[in-house]
């Protein structure tokens, strides 16, 4: 008997520190691509940076937790996660264009 698979979960980060102009994207994009994950990263003009993550809960989660931590000597002082109202339906985790806060994806 195969049980059937929960829908992957697709959400949207808010990191918020010193994330742009230090190579947070490129990081971020080499962490979700470990992971498997497909959706996007880019820097908004307010200074935070934005990610949307697709796959795997348990390769979300780590994703999400590693937001947290972020790679050595970068300061996040704050990662909001939220469920994404529509999925991502790419085939990669890419780097995105900087963008407005509240900007659709």
């Amino acid at each position: 008997m195969v049980l059937p698979r929960e829908p992957a979960p697709t959400v949207c980060l808010l990191i918020s520190g010193r994330v742009q102009g230090v190579g947070y994207r490129m990081w971020a994009v080499a962490v979700a691509r470990r992971l498997g994950l497909t959706g996007w990263v880019r820097n908004l003009t307010d200074g935070t940076v934005e990610a949307l993550a697709h796959g795997q809960s348990d390769a979300v989660t780590a994703f999400a937790q590693a937001c947290h931590e972020g790679p050595a000597g970068y300061g996040v002082t704050s990662v909001d996660v939220k469920p994404s109202e529509k999925p991502f339906e790419g085939a990669d985790f890419e780097q995105r264009a900087t963008s407005s806060p509240g900007a659709q994806y």
